[in-house]
C-alpha cells in the first residue's frame, strides 16, 4: 500500500508519521505543500505539528497551500485522508470535515497521554479492531472540539464522531475531557466516512519501550483493511 504525507512549514511530526506508515508496511512518499500534484496513493497523512506557525487560526494558511486542491480532489473522490492534530485543524479549515478546533478550556498547552473511546468501526481506519479503548498522546493548545447544535445532530445521526476522550474504563465524562471539546470528541469523520481528522497521535504510541503500542494497533489495522477493502 502507498501512502504520502504532507510536509507543511512548521510541521514536527511529518518524520514520526512517516517512521510509523515504513514501520507497518506503507510504501511512504513525502510530499511538499507547494506541490501541485500527489504521487500515486491510497492513502494521504495531513501530520501534527503548528503549520505556519498557527498563525490567523491553526491550520488556515496551511489550508490554502498548492498541493491542498490535490488532496481535496483525492477526498472527494473516495480516497482516505488522515489529519491527527495540525492535520485535522487543516481539515476543518478546508470545509472536508465540519466543526472547528479551539483553545483549550485551561487555556493551556496540554502534552500527555489520554484513552479514547472506539465510536465507530464501520470505517477502514478501524474495522476489525480488537480493542475498544485506545492509549494515544495529545499534544495541543487547540484541540478543543466544537460544532453547531445543527452539525452536532449530523455527526451524531450518521455515526460520525469516530472518537472520544474517556478514562481507562471507557467512561466519557467531564473528567476524561482535557481540552473541554463537546461531547468529549478526540476524532470525527465525513459522512462518506473516508476522511478522518483526530487529535491524538496513533504515531507517538508505536513502541513499548519509548511510549506505548496502542498506535500499533491502528496502523496494523488499517494497512490490513486496505488490503482486504
Amino acid at each position: 500500500m502507498k501512502s504520502s504525507v504532507i510536509i507543511f512549514p512548521g510541521s514536527n511530526c511529518d518524520r514520526d508519521m512517516d517512521v510509523a506508515l515504513k514501520k507497518f508496511g506503507f510504501q511512504n512518499k513525502m510530499v511538499w505543500h507547494n506541490d501541485n500534484d500527489l504521487p500515486q496513493s491510497d492513502l494521504i497523512v495531513l501530520p501534527g505539528g503548528f503549520s505556519y506557525g498557527d498563525y490567523l487560526r491553526c491550520g488556515s494558511i496551511a489550508s490554502k497551500s498548492k498541493i491542498i486542491n490535490s488532496v481535496m480532489e483525492f477526498a472527494k473522490s473516495g480516497g482516505l485522508v488522515l489529519g491527527i492534530c495540525n492535520g485535522f485543524q487543516i481539515l476543518t479549515e478546508t470545509g472536508l470535515l465540519p466543526g472547528v478546533l479551539q483553545q483549550n478550556k485551561n487555556i493551556e498547552f496540554i502534552c500527555k497521554n489520554v484513552f479514547i473511546k472506539i465510536n465507530n468501526k464501520e470505517n477502514k481506519y478501524f474495522k476489525n479492531i480488537d480493542k475498544e479503548i485506545l492509549e494515544l498522546h495529545i499534544a495541543h493548545n487547540e484541540g478543543n472540539y466544537f460544532c453547531s447544535s445543527d452539525e452536532l445532530k449530523k455527526l451524531e445521526d450518521n455515526n460520525q464522531i469516530a472518537v472520544s476522550y474517556c478514562d481507562k474504563k471507557g467512561n466519557c465524562d467531564d473528567h476524561s475531557n482535557p481540552n473541554g471539546a463537546i461531547k468529549n470528541i478526540a476524532g470525527i469523520l465525513n459522512d462518506k466516512k473516508n476522511i478522518l481528522g483526530m487529535m491524538p497521535h496513533p504515531e507517538r504510541m508505536i513502541d513499548k519501550y519509548l511510549s506505548g503500542e496502542d498506535g500499533s494497533l491502528f496502523f496494523k489495522n488499517l494497512l490490513n483493511n486496505l488490503k482486504k477493502w
